[in-house]
């Protein structure tokens, strides 16, 4: 255990969210995503996994350390769910609400098709799979940058 970290973030997490870079992408997704064989195809080249936890409460220990990029119009993205693009289940809902709360502000995810979600996906840093079972629990978070401090 380490003070100020989230219990749930696992040493490979934290070297991945470590090792990222301002513009890298981190795919979040369900059980149901073809998380292995995309995460082959990702900068890293290997699934992340946390385990036995909601897509929510993962988002929610990743964005307490992984800043979302403010020079990009759409630093959050979601699965659209096909045939419905403009809906939004319950899992989506609760990302949004961890999206805003580590914003400290309202920052509403964007909309990606399907199957772009998947090619966007292969492009990505990193994959981190969750132990959601709830369908279009999937999304990508764009890492931004820490400003230094100002004294």
């Amino acid at each position: 255990m380490l003070k100020s970290i989230d219990p749930v973030l696992n040493a490979d997490v934290l070297y991945a969210l470590r090792s990222m870079g301002h513009g890298d992408d981190l795919v979040l997704c369900d059980t149901n995503f073809p998380a292995d064989s995309v995460a082959r195809r990702t900068a890293l080249g290997k699934l992340l996994r946390i385990d036995n936890v909601s897509a929510g409460r993962a988002a929610r220990a990743i964005l307490s350390v992984l800043p979302l990029d403010s020079f990009v119009d759409k630093p959050a993205l979601r699965m659209e769910i096909v045939g419905q693009p403009n809906e939004i289940p319950a899992v989506q809902a609760e990302v949004q609400k961890e999206i805003d709360a580590a914003e400290r502000r309202p920052l509403p995810l964007a909309s990606i098709e399907r199957f772009a979600f998947y090619e966007l996906a292969k492009k990505s840093y990193c994959v981190v799979q969750t132990g959601e079972r709830r369908f279009y629990g999937c999304f990508i978070f764009k890492k931004g940058v820490i400003p230094p401090d100002a004294t």
